[in-house]
């Protein structure tokens, strides 16, 4: 993701142990009148928070240098052919399928490992204009969503801090985010250096520099060791000087990767203060860090420059190894010191190391993958870490932090409060595996939207620290909060989260241009990202609906469910793609390969963004074989062919969910070979291992994801789609208790074909896993093949499911208005542009209505449809063939209205008058006897 601007295998060792790894910025609308502002609908008690206590970790250290292994080129095992026929691109390929073992309980020591920390530090791809094409990580230490992230900055700028190709570290800055398409923090960089004038930077090789999760070293030319490591809050630096030189260092609370001022103040050993800074993306949000070092070895000499960076040296002739414990806070320098107190106490670098290293083994080992090749491994758990370190933890060891109202809060005990919210890019699915694979610490997140919503009044779609930055379009946090619900962590107080991204639906600030979508049923094409923002708050009131569903508020979900289906108001039946609109409802200028109206993409790939009704948008754009086609001219195209072409678009957000809408179409196969061929050609183990930003390990989700062969296509919901799983053997341990086992004998990167799946023990035809599933735990036996032979899960009775506006199972009778008449197809004619008529009930097939699951009113194997998509009142209503569009939704509502929400209009009975004959049109809702009906 570019953030766009608000203006607008490890080689054993011979012992067996592991090897070293050497927007133009949218305007404020006016308030909206208070008809339209949702009543707080009431609701039971909020929950109680559940004490927990923190875990804390301890264990052994591996490190791995960059280049361990031999470079070695992306994969592309499968290649997809203009008609999207896979065929094997390596010789000597097996097609008979693997027989089902059973399934078993698998586990895997030391994943971390397989971890290499400088994927993604290198360009991979093509650079689309969205942020660059490289993952925009950095290998410094983290411990598993912590706050400290200590890394080194190279000259060479990059949003992570660090680009694999210079080989000049200016700094090692305690504050990074992984992955983001603008750079923020970067703040108080270290720099050890010779002599008694800094040089500003040191010059390095990446064979004398080693990474590994919670660790990092790195010998510069000159002779200097620097050793990082960290716990969540706090980290320990070994600086190692060579004999006989003076062994200096400058710390600079002046300094981050964008304007930052600060000040410190200087004792005989320590250096404590605070740096401002921000403006993340050109934002203007600001936040304040405090620091508090202290050194093991006194100040030789110390100096203060612009009351903001500190230069000391030492005197090393005694110990030529300088160590500095650092503790870092957002609320106070005392803090600060006291997280590093509370988190390290007595303990050296190897015991902190250690326990960091048994912390990320426990949580990356919540997923065994075993039996597959050292290449997969590596690039499977590196993918891993990187989904699992934002958002970052933001309270401080007693629990405080300073909230988005500039105000002290406390968080629980045995709960903390969580930063760094990419939400554009994360619901999408690292939100889901965060929730999947750590409730307790998904719950805290979760809150911790709810408390950003509370503390700011409203919830933002890109915030960092304590501050909301207004980046990019949509609504996501609140899918975000849904989402993590339906995947289990409940610990939070989602009443609150319901109730905020209610209100949030007709807010300015949180949804831009949220009046035009209200009244239109659209975001039109003058305003910027409108085709987009469109299709995001669709996805948004879908996953709030579905929360509010599950917390039984009916007249939420009913409300949101039917916003949901917004994105029919952008189907054009003519082009059979998904458009920008004018506000008076004419159709712009369309090319599927632009971006106008459109937000890092285009016409081409948004057409596929309809999570929530995949087989509503199959059907309008003519069926399951229609669909398929253009899938495959889709992905025939390119699998990362970025915003401005016919291909999609892998390497960015908007296309991440399109592999996986074959399983709706009856292709399951083409799911599998996709999703796959992407995998095995996009990801790989090496720096450049990235094709796009990473954004808070969203991209490495994706890449989880896909190797489990399973995903979270449906927002706010728990439904897993299916692919195929990339490893022989996987144990999934949820965190909560509930494991789920994979067996699939003989998988490969050439196997993705699915012939069988038995789950839990019994044959399945379904391409998907239920909810129940996903909750309980269970087994999945695959059997695998090399050779495409379509058949299994291919039956539509199997497909996933889908969520449309109207009722579940479709409903059929007549409808009746004024004077008992009833709604009448004149004449019982089929023809296209018969008009829709009051006329005395007859019992005749010409007034026998079906209320649609796709939220169409259709008789005689015809849709009721607004003349000519007009949106004036007086439009006249016909019978037209079905097409999925906005002029054919109609929504019947408690009051005995139906509403069309394409125009916000009624159907209505001109001037009530009840002459058999009158035909019925679109007019102002009013509540009127001639807007009254009584539907099946």
């Amino acid at each position: 993701m570019h953030d766009s601007p608000v203006h607008h295998a490890p080689q054993g060792d011979t012992d067996g142990k592991s090897g070293r790894w050497v927007q133009l910025r949218i305007l404020r609308r006016p308030s909206i009148s208070r008809h339209l502002r949702p009543q707080r609908p009431p609701r039971p008690a909020r929950p109680t928070r559940r004490p927990g206590n923190p875990v804390r970790p301890s264990g052994p250290a591996v490190r791995r240098g960059p280049n361990d292994l031999a470079p070695r080129p992306r994969r592309a095992a499968l290649a997809l052919t203009a008609c999207a026929t896979l065929v094997a691109a390596t010789a000597g390929l097996q097609g008979a399928t693997q027989a089902v073992a059973a399934t078993q309980h698998y586990t895997v020591n030391d994943p971390a490992q397989w971890v290499n920390p400088f994927v993604g530090t290198q360009q991979g791809a093509t650079d689309f204009g969205n942020g660059g094409g490289a993952g925009n990580t950095f290998p410094g230490a983290v411990a598993p969503l912590g706050m400290i992230q200590w890394s080194p900055d190279t000259v060479t700028y990059q949003h992570g801090g660090y680009d694999y190709d210079d080989t000049r570290i200016r700094g090692f800055s305690l504050t990074h985010i992984s992955g983001a398409g603008c750079g923020d923090y970067g703040n108080v960089p270290f720099l050890p250096f010779l002599g008694s004038s800094s040089p500003g930077y040191s010059t390095f090789s990446h064979s004398n520099e080693a990474a590994s999760p919670g660790t990092y070293s790195v010998t510069f030319d000159n002779g200097i060791k620097t050793a990082l490591t960290v716990t969540q809050r706090s980290g320990i630096a070994q600086f190692s000087y060579p004999a006989g030189q003076q062994a200096s260092l400058t710390v600079d609370a002046g300094k981050a990767f964008n304007a930052a001022t600060g000040s410190v103040s200087l004792s005989s050993n320590g250096i404590a203060g605070y740096t401002d800074s921000g403006n993340f993306c050109g934002s203007g949000n600001r936040y304040r860090l405090y620091f508090s070092v202290v050194f093991d070895h006194p100040f030789a000499t110390s100096s203060l420059t612009g009351g903001s960076l500190a230069q000391v040296s030492f005197d090393t002739s005694a110990n030529r190894t300088v160590t500095a414990k650092v503790g870092i806070s957002f609320v106070s320098a005392d803090n600060a010191y006291a997280n590093l107190q509370a988190e390290q106490g007595a303990s050296g670098y190897p015991q902190v190391s250690a326990a960091t290293r048994t912390a990320w083994n426990a949580m990356l080992g919540r997923i065994a993958a075993t039996g597959g090749n050292v290449f997969d491994t590596a690039t499977f758990y590196t993918a891993l870490y990187h989904a699992l370190q934002d958002p970052s933890v933001f309270s401080d060891t007693d629990g405080r932090y300073i909230g988005f109202d500039g105000q002290l809060h406390t968080v629980p005990a045995g709960h903390a409060e969580y930063a760094d919210f990419s939400g554009w890019d994360v619901y999408r699915s690292q939100a889901q595996l965060l929730a999947f694979l750590a409730p307790k610490e998904a719950s805290d997140v979760a809150q911790s939207i709810v408390n950003q919503g509370a503390q700011a009044g409203y919830l933002d779609r890109w915030t960092l620290a304590n501050g909301n930055t207004g980046v990019m379009v949509g609504d996501p946090l609140p899918i975000i909060g849904s989402d993590m619900y339906a995947f289990g962590a409940t610990d939070f107080d989602y009443w609150n989260l319901l109730w905020e991204s209610w209100q949030g639906t007709v807010k300015d600030n949180e949804r831009p241009a949220q009046e035009s979508q209200h009244s239109e049923g659209f975001v039109p094409y003058s305003v910027w990202g409108g085709g987009s923002m469109t299709l995001e708050y669709a996805t948004a009131d879908f996953a709030v609906s579905q929360l509010a569903g599950r917390l039984g508020d009916t007249a939420i979900h009913d409300d949101l469910l039917h916003k949901s289906a917004n994105w029919r108001n952008l189907f054009n039946h003519d082009s059979g793609y998904l458009q920008p609109r004018n506000a008076d409802h004419s159709w712009p200028g369309f090319t599927p390969t632009s971006q106008n109206g459109w937000i890092e993409g285009n016409g081409a790939q948004y057409t596929w963004l309809v999570p929530q009704n995949p087989k509503g948008l199959i059907n309008a754009m003519g069926g399951a074989g229609a669909a398929v086609s253009r899938l495959d001219a889709l992905f025939g195209t390119g699998l990362n062919a970025g915003p401005n072409a016919a291909g999609a678009y892998l390497g960015n957000e908007p296309s991440s969910a399109i592999p996986w809408l074959y399983d709706y179409a009856g292709r399951p196969d083409r799911t599998e070979a996709v999703v796959r061929q992407a995998l095995t050609s996009l990801y790989s183990w090496g720096p450049n291992g990235e094709v796009g930003n990473d954004d808070l390990g969203q991209m490495s989700a994706w890449a989880v994801w896909a190797a489990l062969g399973m995903y979270p296509e449906i927002p706010g919901r728990a439904e897993l789609a299916l692919a195929s799983p990339l490893f022989p053997g996987i144990t999934i341990t949820r965190g909560n208790g509930v494991t789920i086992d994979i067996t699939a004998p003989g998988a490969t990167d050439n196997t993705p074909y699915v012939t069988a799946l038995q789950v839990n023990g019994s044959p399945s035809q379904q391409p998907w896993l239920s909810e129940d599933f996903v909750q309980h735990g269970g087994t999945l036996g695959y059997t695998l093949s090399s050779t495409d032979s379509p058949g299994w899960g291919t039956a539509a009775a199997g497909a996933p499911p889908s969520f449309d506006t109207g009722p579940a199972v479709p409903v059929t009778g007549q409808i009746t208005g004024l004077a008992g008449k009833c709604v009448d197809d004149s004449l019982s004619q089929t023809t296209w542009g018969n008009k829709i008529q009051l006329w005395t009930c007859n019992g005749t097939a010409a007034q026998q209505w079906t209320l649609a699951s796709d939220g169409s009113l259709q008789v005689l194997g015809n849709c009721l449809d607004a003349v000519h998509s007009g949106s004036t009142p007086g439009t006249k209503v016909d019978l037209w063939q079905c097409n999925g569009t906005g002029a054919q939704q109609w929504w019947p509502r408690s009051d005995g209205s139906i509403v069309n929400p394409a125009t916000g209009l009624c159907l209505d009975l001109p001037n009530s008058n009840t002459t058999d004959g009158t035909q019925l049109q679109l007019w102002g809702c009013n509540g009127t006897g001639a807007q009254r009906w009584t539907v099946p």
